[in-house]
């Protein structure tokens, strides 16, 4: 009984061996290659209109974009940017489109207030010790 359980630890111990001769391919990383990247991305919706879009672009210590979304007043504002470690940050704004106000109608802010007077808020109020 003991030679078995002698021989299968024996069996276990060289299975459990590093294999030599069998090697997994090898990943590299090159830890300084200058950094390259893209993407976009969009939103469009409609329930609470809200509408922008985005792209941009690294190359090395260069990146570049824009971006516009839809201002309050109806306007589209677009940014177009660029940034290096010469000329640091830059970007040029364009807006579009003419700004649309609301219309208020309705009492002026003194039919809030009392047409102007306190309404005991003041040092004024007429209370005496």
């Amino acid at each position: 009984m003991y030679k078995v359980i002698l021989a299968l630890c024996f069996v276990g111990a060289a299975l459990a061996a590093p294999q030599y001769g069998h090697h997994e391919e090898e990943h590299y990383v090159d830890y300084y290659a200058p950094p390259h990247y893209k993407f976009d991305y969009s939103v469009h919706d409609p329930h609470t209109h809200d509408i922008k879009k985005q792209e941009e672009t690294r190359e090395g210590d260069v990146v570049k974009g824009y971006y516009s979304l839809y201002e309050p007043d109806g306007t589209e504002r677009i940014v177009h940017y660029t940034a290096d470690k010469h000329n640091g940050f830059n970007a040029v704004v364009e807006r579009k489109g003419h700004a649309v106000h609301p219309q208020h109608y309705g009492h002026s802010s003194e039919a809030y207030y009392g047409h102007g007077h306190s309404g005991g808020a003041s040092s004024s109020s007429g209370y005496h010790h």
